[in-house]
């Protein structure tokens, strides 16, 4: 494993580690390492399964490193594979003040406007900065 894995703080975050890292190694594709890591039924969510739960590992090493390797795997990957997850599309309603400014970081970034959205989806949210349903 890695030095990291070793000075981690508790048994699960160390399992969740190592079954992240033992998956990066093998150098799947973006999506697979995300779906059997973060994805609704992968690693992480299998051991945090509380709201609170997962804020906390939010905040660890063990998880700014895993989402190290995702973003290394997103820069590697070439097109999806044919038989692999089916895409979905979501429709985002927002001003054009916001879309332009989306549209300038992505071309600051040199990629495209849907690498920058999945990039910030990708990242963990304050639940602070969350409007509630009213």
């Amino acid at each position: 494993m890695t030095e990291l894995g070793n000075q981690l703080e508790t048994e699960k975050e160390r399992e969740v580690f190592q079954k992240a890292y033992q998956l990066f190694t093998k150098k799947p594709d973006w999506v697979t390492f995300f779906r059997e890591t973060l994805g609704v039924s992968g690693v992480v969510r299998r051991n945090y399964t509380t709201r609170a739960e997962m804020e906390e590992f939010e905040q660890t090493e063990a998880y700014a490193t895993i989402q190290q390797m995702l973003t290394k795997l997103r820069e590697a990957s070439g097109p999806p594979p044919e038989n692999g997850e089916p895409n979905r599309v979501v429709t985002v309603r927002l001003p054009k003040s916001l879309h332009d400014l989306l549209r300038e970081e992505a071309h600051e970034h040199r990629t495209s406007m849907n690498k920058l959205c999945i990039s910030k989806l990708l990242r963990m949210i304050d639940k602070e900065f969350v409007p509630e349903n009213r």
